[in-house]
């Protein structure tokens, strides 16, 4: 089986390159945000024509029972940046781009793997969120939660990968470690000691569940 990972920064491609040397994986930066996401996503379909993708990174989290280097694991995915009004109709949601899915489900083989693999630390399946801004305040937070309070992780990438693997019938799911809780943060230092302290052992559970997927 051939898996391609994309991550959006240099930081995650270190810590992620050093844990694959199979030539069947290969680990992509994109860049940050929706326009390199999708670019990065159709490149590696076209160039290494993987069998699976899957986004791998940290995102803000969101729930009571979301902690800083749980790993959330998507169900599903959306924009919570995009709103296409009720000019043409009034049956396109909020956070859908008119003509696709309100919201593109994970693979769910890929998902029920997800779900059951053995590690330490904890996992939770549920909604990401994705749009074009890094949510450094409560008040973001509140907003973006005030149209998604199921979502359990906010980025800037996974669904814009997600779009173009669903348009591409790639099987596709999106891993994001917690980096921080916006809404119980105040100036983004759960981001900052994250990579200071506990990065390299969360991204370990992306190769546990590549190994298996290829079992």
């Amino acid at each position: 089986m051939k898996v391609g990972i994309i991550v959006a920064m240099d930081k995650e491609m270190r810590q992620l390159q050093s844990l694959f040397t199979d030539g069947n994986v290969l680990v992509q930066k994109c860049g940050i945000g929706k326009v390199n996401a999708a670019l990065g996503a159709q490149r590696m379909i076209n160039e290494f024509r993987p069998d699976v993708i899957i986004s791998s990174g940290c995102a803000g989290g969101n729930g009571d029972d979301v902690n800083v280097q749980d790993v959330v694991v998507s169900t599903q995915l959306t924009y919570h940046d995009v709103y296409c009004g009720t000019a043409i109709d009034n049956c396109t949601q909020y956070g859908q781009v008119q003509g696709l899915p309100a919201r593109y489900e994970a693979d769910p083989v890929m998902l029920e793997k997800a779900i059951s693999l053995p590690t330490q630390l904890r996992i939770h399946p549920g909604l990401i969120v994705t749009g074009d801004w890094f949510v450094d305040s409560k008040e973001k937070m509140r907003e973006i939660i005030s149209h998604f309070p199921e979502a359990k992780a906010v980025d800037m990438e996974s669904c814009a990968i997600a779009q173009t693997c669903y348009l591409n019938k790639v099987p596709f799911i999106s891993f994001r470690v917690v980096s921080d809780i916006p809404l119980r943060d105040t100036d983004a230092s759960q981001y900052h000691d994250f990579w200071n302290t506990v990065a390299e052992r969360s991204f370990l559970v992306t190769r546990t569940f590549v190994e298996a997927l290829q079992e």
